[in-house]
């Protein structure tokens, strides 16, 4: 029974070397910044290439490549001095994002002619200050220097997961304040990452964060560390132009784990599973006979294929991979199949 138990162990400890979200994820990052548009163009271009093809504004979810915010299209009705609805981008233009705030709403900045550019309605000097990289609308909280964007498929409710994020930021003065947070499948932090700052005011920075596979259920911007409101002039006022994301795709669509070494070998690995079992039930294979040496062996054929398939679930909801394998696997009672 024992020998029956290290062969289940090893093959589940096998699969968890496959599988771990650990491996094989981690982010690329692109970032750049200065006083041009070109200073940072050739780090979008980058980026955008690693995410893939830029998608159409559609409800649904292509599985692959990338969405875009510009802001250009939003309507006068939404635009400053107006709110932005936080959904948006889910309901009204489908992209797959929410947007959230501890402060009062968000806005995004008017077109020349209709009203103040660059949020000069709500401060005049704030056009000097802000510059876009899409002209010519910018986007902010409003009440606070904070945003959080959650992840759907576009034009639904259903909870979706993306590869990568990135932001184009105005008049970052200060390192490391403004920045990204990342957030994975069950809320997990996988990092904070800053946005490199520029010297002046109208520059332009770039953060970028491509982790390959699909692991990004939401994520926190901080931008600078002051509230833009009339009189509010100190640094660092810190505005967003250009958001650049994976495509979002749901929950239940991602087959296999999460994150790790993907279908290829999560079918290898489940195949070679079930073709032990089977042949452990053949009469001239060897593991199958009478008495205790017959039931062991019955038991660890069980405990391989349950186990495995139950730790592949619980792998789904990103356990560590020692939690996951240490509660599905138990040689000693044959696993119900």
């Amino acid at each position: 029974m024992m020998g029956g138990r290290r062969l289940c162990l090893l093959a589940i400890s096998s699969l968890a070397v496959l599988l771990s979200p650990g491996l094989g994820s981690a982010q690329q990052t692109f970032s750049a910044a200065g006083s041009a548009i070109a200073d940072i163009q050739a780090q979008v271009d980058a980026f955008r290439f690693s995410l893939g093809t830029l998608n159409p504004n559609v409800a649904g979810s292509f599985g692959f490549g990338r969405r875009e915010i510009n802001w250009d299209g939003v309507p006068d009705n939404f635009s400053a001095p107006n709110l932005l609805p936080a959904n948006f981008f889910n309901v009204n233009s489908p992209r797959g994002v929410v947007f959230s705030t501890p402060g009062s709403g968000f806005q995004v900045s008017a077109n020349a002619g209709i009203g103040p550019v660059e949020f000069g309605n709500i401060d005049p000097a704030y056009p000097a200050f802000f510059a876009p990289f899409s002209p010519q609308k910018l986007f902010t909280a409003l009440g606070s220097n904070i945003v959080d964007v959650s992840f759907f498929v576009p034009g639904t409710s259903t909870a979706a997961l993306t590869r990568g994020f990135g932001a184009i930021f105005s008049d970052v003065d200060v390192a490391n304040i403004t920045s990204i947070t990342i957030f994975g499948p069950t809320n997990e932090l996988l990092g904070t990452f800053f946005v490199p700052p520029a010297t002046g005011n109208g520059t332009l920075s770039l953060l970028g964060l491509d982790f390959g596979s699909l692991l990004v259920s939401h994520v926190r911007i901080t931008s600078g560390n002051q509230i833009l409101s009339p009189g509010s002039t100190l640094e660092d006022l810190v505005v967003m132009d250009d958001f650049i994301y994976g495509e979002p795709v749901g929950f239940a669509a991602i087959p296999g784990p999460i994150a790790g070494a993907g279908i290829p070998g999560l079918v290898i690995a489940f195949a070679g599973a079930l073709a032990w079992w089977r042949r452990s039930k053949e009469p001239d294979s060897g593991l199958v006979g009478s008495g205790p040496a017959a039931s062991c062996s019955h038991v660890a054929a069980s405990c391989k294929f349950g186990a495995l398939r139950a730790g592949v679930d619980q792998l789904r909801v990103n356990l560590p991979v020692e939690t996951a394998f240490q509660q599905t696997v138990n040689c000693e009672s044959p696993v119900a199949l």
